[in-house]
């Protein structure tokens, strides 16, 4: 017999459980955590950055927040919640967050991007959390990521894109693009292409 939907919430609510009993302070130290794995309960991630569960979103902001400071993505490619006591898949259709916001301070090359995700993150741009850029299908432009922790990333508003695009400067050094200047390093606006961090 299928699980009852009473189960099914009572599954997500001792995750929850296990989850609270993390402390709050920042993201939790889940790349240090080895639990056991304990399957796959129908969590998903969404193109759009909405949290699923079992196929019905989850309309909780504070519990997709409580979720996203446990995520971590391993060597394997896989995306798992970690707890202290276990384990479960994770599934991602796009990238793990979306970045929903963009302060820029400073110009040229002191810039320094400073991004906020749709689960409330501040990520500075710079070679700690670079930008990478992916085409988006042939011919289709690019699609933006910022490395949030560890490996997961943020892909950048499809309205921040244009804001981008705004800030570009020169291609820099042999940049095979114009990029954009944060934290001291340049990005290209070109895909798989590291930055460049050396100024003349």
């Amino acid at each position: 017999m299928g699980e009852t939907r009473a189960e099914a919430l009572a599954d997500l609510g001792k995750l929850e459980d296990l989850t609270r009993a993390v402390p709050a302070r920042g993201p939790a130290p889940v790349e240090t955590w080895n639990p056991p794995y304990c399957g796959d309960i129908g969590l998903r991630i969404r193109r759009d950055g909405t949290w699923l569960y079992r196929d019905s979103a989850i309309a909780r902001p504070a519990l997709v927040k409580l979720f996203a400071s446990v995520l971590r993505k391993d060597a394997d490619g896989r995306t798992y919640l970690v707890t202290p006591a276990e384990k479960v898949d994770v599934a991602v259709e796009d990238a793990h967050f979306i970045a929903v916001g963009m302060e820029v301070r400073g110009e040229g090359k002191s810039q320094q991007l400073v991004f906020r995700t749709n689960v409330e993150d501040e990520i500075a741009c710079g070679p700690a959390h670079p930008l990478r850029f992916v085409e988006a299908q042939p011919g289709g432009g690019f699609k933006p990521y910022i490395n949030v922790r560890g490996r997961l990333e943020a892909l950048i508003a499809r309205a921040l894109v244009h804001d981008l695009v705004a800030l570009a400067e020169e291609p820099h050094n042999g940049a095979p693009a114009p990029g954009v200047w944060s934290g001291g390093a340049f990005f290209p606006f070109t895909a798989d292409t590291a930055a460049d961090s050396s100024a003349p």
